[in-house]
């Protein structure tokens, strides 16, 4: 004899296709983001060992890989140079070098795939040789404030002159959206938009990325300007600031373990969000998958339904080729 239960849940579960009328949450391969290791030279493919199945590349290499990518149904690309220590100094100054291989091949990428949406991720710390997000003091260590700013907008207009769609700040300096902004806009980039990553804690969800650019620290941490993970009024403020500035997309950095920023940021802003599953969380559930412990595709496909549950429009992630593939299938990795 049933139970007089007026409520029963589980009546909106009891079948894929009643489950399918329910789904709340939806993750398209238009929402993703793929983080790509670009390399000077040619036909340079480069595995890294801490994050299974990411290489680095050269640009002719590249070309193909965006090329399959886009088949997939993901749009866009965001680019991180990896640097030669040969041409690493204390102020990365060859970030501002217009011989840098990052402007040539953004050029060629867009010349190839103009409808591709890339986006330059504009922090020093591939070009320094402490491994810092700026230019340090000489006498304190610490990363100087302005004098990494007015670097940061040097960049972003000779990003913008390759032919960037998006610039992405992720130092945390003060004030840095603002400046760069009005450079991008002074010099008639009005329309290249600025993706701020507005609340970036200092993780240690980090170390597979920077063994990918060799861009390990030298001296101190990182603690001086990126966000403590004990906090979050802080993230909130750094993104309403950013917001203020003028940024057309707000970052949250990393994404799965700060979903609780995610969600209140959501709550806050109007903007597009962004949320970077980092090297580390990627790496995490790849060696578990390598281990017989987790399905990787499964546990690949939740974590970004997670993050996407949470309230990101778009979401960088290593794993964007191969979740979109399998959404681009038609199966649902999570009716088992």
């Amino acid at each position: 004899m049933p139970l007089n239960i007026l409520k029963r849940p589980r009546r909106n579960r009891k079948s894929l296709a009643i489950r399918a009328l329910n789904q709340e949450t939806f993750l398209a391969p238009s929402d993703l983001i793929f983080p790509f290791f670009l390399l000077e030279g040619s036909n340079k493919k480069e595995p890294i060992l801490s994050m299974p199945g990411v290489h680095r590349w050269s640009c002719d290499m590249l070309l193909f890989e965006i090329e399959e990518l886009l088949e997939t149904g993901v749009q866009s690309v965001m680019l991180f140079p990896v640097i030669d220590f040969s041409n690493k100094d204390s102020f990365g100054s060859y970030s501002l070098n217009h011989h840098n291989f990052l402007y040539k091949s953004i050029r060629n990428i867009k010349k190839s795939f103009p409808d591709l949406c890339v986006i330059g991720d504009m922090a020093l710390d591939p070009y320094t040789d402490h491994g810092h997000d700026g230019i340090l003091d000489p006498v304190s260590g610490e990363v100087l404030n302005d004098e990494t700013v007015y670097v940061l907008g040097q960049k972003a207009l000779m990003l913008a002159e390759a032919g960037i769609d998006i610039v992405a700040p992720s130092d945390m300096m003060d004030g840095r959206v603002q400046y760069i902004r009005s450079k991008l806009d002074q010099s008639g980039f009005t329309f290249v938009s600025i993706m701020s990553y507005s609340a970036k804690y200092a993780s240690s969800f980090y170390s597979p990325f920077r063994d990918a650019l060799g861009s390990h620290l030298s001296q101190g941490h990182k603690l001086g300007y990126q966000i403590n993970p004990k906090n979050s009024l802080e993230a909130i403020l750094e993104c309403k600031l950013d917001e203020e500035e003028g940024a057309d997309i707000l970052m949250i950095k990393p994404a799965g373990y700060y979903l609780d920023i995610l969600k209140e940021v959501r709550s806050r802003t109007q903007l597009p969000l962004a949320a970077y599953q980092v090297s580390g969380e990627y790496a995490m559930l790849n060696i578990a998958a390598q281990q017989g412990i987790l399905n990787r595709d499964r546990a690949l496909y939740e974590s970004l339904i997670c993050i996407k549950r949470a309230g990101a429009s778009m979401i960088v992630s290593y794993a964007a080729k191969d979740v979109a593939t399998l959404i681009r299938s038609g199966e649902n990795p999570l009716e088992w």
